[in-house]
């Protein structure tokens, strides 16, 4: 009778381990948008889209604002989740990372490390999964030009995509400024881990039409 009340609570113990494990979950915005209906989708597992697209309706949908609004909200939780890392704490990481998704869906640094998270715990259909957002979101801008010039620029809508891809290019900024000439973009000198020194060009005419839908 013994070992089995003591099986019991094993069985119990495992169940409410597997369950919180698994709780947390991306919010989708309960707003009848292309925004929130693409992120549904993207929950699912349907990753074969137009993710330039799904950028720009970013902008137009009320949880740009939300997610403009919980900015202080978001640093906050990229601290913590830098804090878990070296505590190797994956699924506190899972569950901070899936909080700043469910703000801001669009957040290529949430989605690398969330993928980075699965693959060391060997989830391999998640893995998958957030790398195939990940560099979907990333391709969409820097399949759209060069970088180079000011006229092959990558389009953004948001500053941070343009730290996230210097931080992919392992570079570092020196200096910003707006340049005008052949578009409106911004002007990043940065020196990556070599030393090397190099210019590239983020196309913001997007940036600018999501501060004026903030002031709708």
């Amino acid at each position: 009778m013994k070992k089995i009340l003591i099986f019991a609570i094993i069985l119990i113990i495992n169940s409410t381990n597997i369950f919180g494990q698994s709780h947390t979950k991306i919010k989708v915005p309960q707003f009848e948008d292309e925004y929130s209906k693409t992120v549904s989708v993207l929950e699912n597992g349907e990753t074969d889209i137009d993710y330039k697209k799904f950028r720009e309706s970013f902008l137009k949908s009320p949880q740009f604002k939300i997610a403009k609004e919980k900015r202080s909200k978001i640093n906050e939780l990229e601290k913590e989740i830098y804090k878990e890392m070296s505590n190797s704490n994956y699924e506190e990481i899972k569950k901070l990372t899936k909080e700043i998704l469910s703000i801001d869906y669009t957040n290529m640094n949430a989605h690398k490390i969330l993928r980075q998270t699965y693959k060391i715990l060997e989830d391999s259909t998640n893995a998958h999964k957030y790398k195939t957002i990940q560099f979907g979101l990333l391709k969409s801008i820097v399949n759209n030009g060069d970088g180079k010039t000011c006229e092959t620029a990558w389009p953004v809508i948001q500053v941070s995509e343009e730290y996230f891809i210097l931080d992919m290019l392992d570079s570092e900024l020196i200096e910003q400024k707006v340049d005008n000439n052949g578009g409106m973009c911004d002007k990043m000198k940065v020196v990556n881990s070599e030393g090397e020194k190099s210019t590239y060009y983020f196309e913001i005419s997007k940036v600018f039409e999501g501060r004026k839908n903030l002031e709708q």
